[in-house]
């Protein structure tokens, strides 16, 4: 009971620093991304996708040929630390692009990009995934993160990006295949606060089915959404954070929830999944993660935590009606965590500066 009236406080003291006027509309309210912040998450990329060492394998290996320098085992996806990371490092990059297209790093991120997302190299990591005992790879975090890539590049008319998107089409066919098999197998879903969270991985899954008109995979994924999902209650939302989050279990739900549900439904729905959040019992969401050292892998976690909860805010408070008190907090609460997580986003450790600017990217270009 005493840590909830100090969460509660804590997150009064905020608010109450906050200008206390009208609610302006979603878009007013939301942080946006600006020239210089762009060059600087770039930075961020650029020094890690070409970057092999550190690096954590996901790898199985099934006889001693297979002991293998990551760069070879991935020749697109090597850097950055890890697989996944490296593949949303090149989305960002791209996106970057798109939105800034004068960025001073444009060429030497084309350059890059040029080098790593070649026919040939793609056509490997596709060969590796066909392996024996790799079909848990990347499983669903890397899938649907290399989905966002490719829906990324889908509506982009530009000579490199129409190169990219050739070269990237085997590992997209058989990333859409790798979803298609696994879905209807997964019984129960995934509430971890970490890479297999099954509503992210599904989340994104369903933005590229769409972009791609490719209606089997989005009716599949909304099929297994409501499988899932629909006749969720309460979320425990005072079991959050875990220690090592990146994802709120409860947030992440809805953000894929507010996809596949039309919206008034998506409202019924919310109010049953967090009925405490119209008289503002949400304590446990309301303040921003605390990281006591960013040098530590698992701890920075939670600046992602900060991260993604701030871009899942926003998104369920667009789907609300203007007037609904819950959607006014959520919007302050999303704005709290933005501006907690960009000021300790230059951290200087490379465990979190490898992957947590593509966190950032997201929610502010979104």
């Amino acid at each position: 009971m005493m840590k909830r009236i100090s969460l509660a406080f804590t997150a009064a003291v905020i608010f109450s620093c906050l200008p206390a006027t009208a609610l302006p509309d979603v878009e007013e309210q939301e942080i946006t991304i600006n020239a210089g912040m762009a060059s600087q998450f770039a930075g961020m990329a650029m020094r890690c996708i070409e970057k092999e060492f550190p690096n954590k394998l996901d790898h199985v290996m099934n006889n001693k040929k297979e002991v293998l320098n990551p760069r070879v085992l991935h020749p697109a996806f090597y850097g950055c630390f890890d697989w996944h990371s490296s593949v949303h490092g090149h989305w960002m990059l791209i996106r970057l692009l798109k939105t800034f297209p004068d960025l001073p790093e444009a060429a030497a991120i084309r350059a890059a990009l040029n080098r790593n997302l070649t026919e040939a190299n793609i056509l490997s990591e596709v060969q590796y995934l066909g392996q024996a005992d790799r079909g848990s790879f990347e499983r669903t975090y890397g899938w649907a993160w290399f989905l966002k890539l490719v829906e990324e590049l889908y509506p982009w008319d530009d000579p490199d990006g129409k190169t990219w998107l050739k070269n990237l089409a085997p590992l997209e066919q058989a990333m859409v295949k790798r979803y298609m098999e696994f879905l209807p197998k997964q019984t129960y879903a995934i509430r971890t606060g970490v890479h297999p969270n099954t509503a992210f991985g599904l989340a994104f899954a369903l933005d590229y089915a769409r972009a791609a008109k490719n209606k089997q995979l989005e009716d599949l994924i909304i099929q297994r959404s409501l499988y899932y999902f629909s006749k969720d209650t309460e979320c425990p939302v005072e079991w959050e954070p875990g220690g090592e989050d990146f994802f709120s279990p409860c947030l992440m739900e809805a953000d894929l929830m507010e996809r596949v549900l039309k919206p008034g439904e998506f409202v019924r729905w919310f109010y049953a999944f967090l009925p405490g959040i119209k008289a503002g019992k949400i304590h446990s969401l309301m303040v921003p993660a605390t990281v006591t050292d960013r040098s530590d892998g698992k701890l920075v976690h939670l600046d992602g935590l900060n991260l993604s909860r701030a871009w899942c805010m926003n998104r369920i408070a667009a789907a609300l009606p203007k007037k609904d008190k819950a959607r006014g907090l959520l919007l302050k609460t999303a704005r709290v965590h933005t501006e907690d997580a960009l000021k300790n986003l230059h951290s200087g450790q490379y465990s979190g500066e490898h992957w947590l600017g593509s966190f950032a990217t997201y929610l502010l270009t979104r």
